[in-house]
């Protein structure tokens, strides 16, 4: 099983005082004061696609925006637990990844409020792999899930909703898509490294050969040490050439990842990032997950000559 940090019991008494805040905040509407319904994701790769799913009559924050910041560190801020506490619809990822949220939603419940767990409608436990949004599966079923919450909110525009859904799995992910068959079509079967869990479904849904042991992709997910013979593994799979592509996550980039990926570039093996959120802030999830397959097409290209 892969797991996700947890937070620290330094964080605690912080998450005592964003709990006044969220508490001492007024509560609106569902809907909100401006007639839309106000949405909140904890990250923006479930924000990009409420806000798209929610077009012009959806207000859409996310709370982690930053590319260099480390989602699994994570600590709110007051003027997060007031953005929460305004929430109508609330997308969490669930499956421990962002467990302050749970904390903010009960200290300002209000009335109507839809909260969406990602980890639930995916049917994935707490424990198990939290980077839902690397699984073209999982997040077509979060959009469908999404769309229904609106409808519910704001059920006069039902029809509009319906053709936002629509446009968003036919035109906005049709390059995901075919991204996503052509690298299947083409490499199934590569052998393949990854620096932590965050590739994991992903290289599943692809269909790649992901070799790296899951202990370490655990352990460097959960910011913890991995084995000694972990290490050994992986550092043999790229010195022997094992591996093909070597896939490291930028916003967790420990000594052991750096390390590794040095040393793959070193032995002429292709190296592609990939982040936790949307790089740039500004894109849409599709682009950015466009963009991210791209550069792992490319990579295998060069590593294979197909």
């Amino acid at each position: 099983m892969l797991h996700c940090r947890t937070a620290t019991k330094a964080a605690l008494p912080v998450l005592g005082l964003l709990l006044g805040a969220a508490c001492s905040s007024g509560a609106t509407s569902a809907g909100g004061g401006s007639g839309r319904v106000n949405a909140v994701a904890t990250i923006n790769a479930w924000g990009s696609i409420v806000a798209q799913l929610g077009g012009s009559r959806v207000h859409t924050v996310s709370i982690i925006t930053n590319p260099d910041t480390d989602p699994h560190d994570y600590e709110p801020t007051p003027a997060d637990a007031r953005t929460i506490a305004s929430a109508g619809l609330f997308v969490e990822n669930g499956i421990g990844y962002d467990a302050w949220a749970d904390k903010l939603l009960a200290a300002n419940p209000v009335p109507g409020r839809i909260v969406i767990n990602v980890g639930t409608v995916a049917g994935v436990p707490v424990g198990d792999n939290p980077h839902r949004w690397y699984s073209p599966g999982d997040v077509e079923a979060v959009a469908t899930a999404v769309t229904g919450a609106l409808k519910k909110l704001d059920p006069t525009d039902a029809a509009y909703f319906d053709q936002q859904h629509e446009s968003f799995i036919r035109s906005g992910l049709g390059d995901y898509h075919r991204l996503i068959s052509r690298i299947r079509s083409t490499y199934a079967g590569v052998p393949v490294g990854a620096s932590d869990s965050i590739f994991a479904p992903l290289a599943g849904a692809l269909e790649l050969n992901l070799r790296t042991p899951a202990s370490f992709l655990q352990a460097i997910s959960e910011g913890t040490d991995p084995s000694a013979a972990d290490k050994t593994i992986v550092d043999t799979q790229i010195r022997d050439h094992e591996i093909k592509v070597y896939v490291y996550n930028r916003q967790n980039g420990t000594p052991d990842v750096t390390a590794q990926a040095t040393a793959a570039r070193a032995a002429g093996i292709p190296v592609t990032s990939i982040t936790e959120t949307l790089s740039p802030a500004t894109a849409s999830f599709q682009q950015w997950q466009v963009r991210q397959l791209q550069a792992l097409d490319a990579a295998l290209h060069e590593a294979t000559g197909r």
